[in-house]
């Protein structure tokens, strides 16, 4: 095998089990890019876009010394900015729904469970992107740095990530939810919380055959009953997420099912706490049984932890707004690549997906051989009522804050040093 061959060879390393050749370039075949025979092919670019994900943002340099492929780090920009947003996008789409396949995982009560929530990425202070998704409020103009409002939708049984939309910074959660309906189909049931309990939400979600489970909205008065079926009534002014010809539109009432929870698990702040649901038969959906899939909501957060922190998602690398949206769906191959893994080993293992260590997996992954069999990972026990205090121990070093920008500082430093 020649030295190039090797070098390909090592670059698609087990990516080739859910990235292969075929679909990379019939996706890239239908966006009119060429495959000719180059280095850094559509295929090539793309599982080096994920590889650098799975290295936690490397430098393009390090992708160089992973594949001992030789090329210039400005070669692999223009490979990245030849394939457009769509072309990303759609990789990402088709491979999340074939690992679903493969695994199919069991449903509750009939139902898909989705896990929908919101959470924020930030990115290099450039004026494209400060334009597109804005900066903190609290941050002064110079010294802050862009954020962007990100949505996720996971399945809930195994974990993947199913959709994501990015927005800018000031983007209420409801506002991309319903491009999320459309990854959803007819009596899938989304879990989120309280801030998908509006009426507006819940009469969409009815519109489209879809059901909610989701923590009462803060505006509404609860009452005083364990289980009861009430309707709501539309209000007259339209949500400032949503046009005034779509709202005209939402039935003038729904009925809807809003159960109290009484919480024991120990170190939770909340005691009760109201759900919101369209499930409205009792006897099929019991009380105790919404309770306790509502409590693994939580999910939702650990996954959003593994893609931003285990990751390194929390800081995106690329200047640009196309670069951005395309190194997000880049973190998406990755994070799904990493949750096939764990439902491989915890298939082979007799352990449930989420038990698996998605540290171990990640690990593995980064240096595994192509057709490795997966082997033992790491099993995390059951730890059910499991719950640590939100507070960080290490400090932080005890550098002053940048307070205004860094030229100012800078110029500052400079005229102090003459006196």
């Amino acid at each position: 095998m020649t030295s190039f061959a090797k070098a390909i060879a090592q670059i698609k390393g087990n990516l080739e089990q859910i990235l292969p050749d075929d679909l990379v370039n019939r996706i890239a075949q239908l966006h009119g890019l060429a495959t000719r025979a180059c280095t850094l092919t559509p295929a090539v670019t793309v599982r080096l876009a994920v590889r650098r994900c799975l290295e936690g943002g490397s430098a393009v340099r390090h992708l160089r010394h992973l594949g001992g492929l030789d090329f210039h780090r400005s070669s692999y920009g223009r490979a990245v900015q030849r394939l457009p947003e769509t072309f990303f996008t759609l990789l990402a789409g088709v491979v999340a729904r074939k690992l679903r396949r493969d695994r199919p995982a069991p449903l509750w009560h009939g139902h898909r469970v989705r896990l929908l929530d919101g959470s924020g990425v930030s990115m290099p202070d450039t004026p494209e992107l400060q334009a597109e998704f804005g900066q903190p409020g609290n941050q002064k103009p110079g010294c802050g740095f862009p954020v962007a409002h990100l949505l996720a939708l996971f399945d809930h049984q195994t974990g993947y990530l199913v959709e994501t939309h990015l927005a800018p910074l000031r983007t209420h959660d409801l506002a991309p939810t319903p491009t999320m309906h459309d990854a959803m189909q007819e009596g899938d049931l989304l879990l989120g919380d309280r801030a998908f309990g509006s009426f507006a939400h819940l009469a969409l979600l009815r519109e489209r055959g879809l059901h909610g489970l989701f923590r009462l909205h803060q505006r509404r008065p609860h009452g005083l009953a364990r289980d009861r079926r009430l309707t709501y009534r539309k209000p007259p002014k339209n949500p400032s997420w949503m046009t005034d010809a779509a709202y005209a539109e939402l039935p003038a009432t729904i009925t809807v099912r809003e159960v109290r929870v009484t919480v024991r698990v120990p170190g939770c702040r909340v005691r009760k706490l109201w759900l919101v649901t369209t499930l409205l038969d009792r006897e099929k959906y019991p009380a105790r049984d919404l309770a306790k899939l509502y409590a693994q909501r939580w999910a939702a957060e650990t996954n959003l932890r593994h893609l931003k922190a285990t990751l390194n998602m929390d800081v995106l690398r690329s200047r640009t707004v196309d670069g951005v949206r395309k190194e997000v769906q880049a973190f998406v191959l990755a994070y799904n690549l990493v949750r096939s893994v764990m439902a491989t080993a915890g298939g082979q293992q007799g352990v449930p997906a989420e038990r698996i260590s998605f540290v171990d997996a990640l690990r593995w992954l980064r240096r595994a051989k192509a057709d490795e069999p997966v082997p033992v990972l790491l099993v995390h026990p059951a730890r059910p009522g499991r719950f640590e205090p939100r507070a960080v121990k290490r400090r932080p070093k005890e550098f002053d804050r940048l307070t205004g920008p860094r030229k100012e500082l800078k110029d500052r430093l400079l005229k102090n040093q003459g006196k």
